[in-house]
């Protein structure tokens, strides 16, 4: 399949096929998928969590609106925010710079003062709203390589972020839940994966100027 085939393959699966499990290679891509996403000033202010224990997928379904899709799921991937964005953070991730590329104080200098001086003037939920656009970012490249490996998925905003922090320990990590991606592989059951696409033309949705 093209990538345009894979695209209109794809579907938010109502019914996955508990039987079914996503391998560990394909899991491996997705990781991989979710870190070489970009992010605002590449500082990556998020996390992926991935559930694989199905007494805590159960355990999340009812702070996921009932949502069954959570716990008939492979793996469930929660995307998280960090909660803290701050000077430490941000030298870290210039130190990390340094070793990958071998770059000098001289060169990063000036755009790393930038950036401490930038976060410390923001307010908390400032930083949370930005964190959180990254998040959605890397969501809709999980979706697309997702769709391109043959692996069903449905994303959720629809659950109760502190719940989710509660159960999955989140709090003592430092993150937030933001988004939710059940995925494996769509029972045969699953009326709406029979169903064709509701979108609007490309001539209607597209401004060429």
């Amino acid at each position: 399949m093209n990538i345009i085939d894979s695209l209109n393959w794809r579907y938010a699966t109502k019914k996955f096929d508990p039987e079914k499990y996503v391998s560990n290679e394909k899991l491996e891509i997705l990781k991989e998928t979710f870190t070489l996403t970009p992010t605002s000033y590449g500082l990556q202010p998020i996390k992926l969590v991935v559930v694989s224990n199905k007494e805590l997928q159960k355990e999340l379904v009812p702070h996921s609106f009932n949502q069954e899709q959570v716990a008939q799921a492979s793996h469930v991937l929660v995307i998280c925010i960090e909660n803290t964005i701050d000077e430490a953070y941000i030298r870290a991730h210039f130190e990390n710079e340094k070793t990958i590329r071998g770059t000098s104080d001289d060169i990063i200098d000036s755009f790393r003062a930038f950036l401490i001086d930038s976060f410390s003037s923001k307010k908390e939920i400032e930083i949370k709203e930005w964190a959180t656009k990254q998040a959605y970012i890397t969501l809709g490249n999980l979706l697309t390589v997702c769709a391109l490996e043959k692996i069903d998925s449905c994303p959720m905003e629809g659950f109760l972020p502190e719940k989710y922090d509660e159960l999955l320990g989140l709090k003592n990590k430092g993150l937030s839940s933001v988004l939710a991606l059940p995925i494996g592989y769509r029972a045969e059951g699953d009326m709406f994966s029979k169903f064709k696409k509701v979108r609007k033309s490309v001539e209607t949705n597209v401004i060429t100027l």
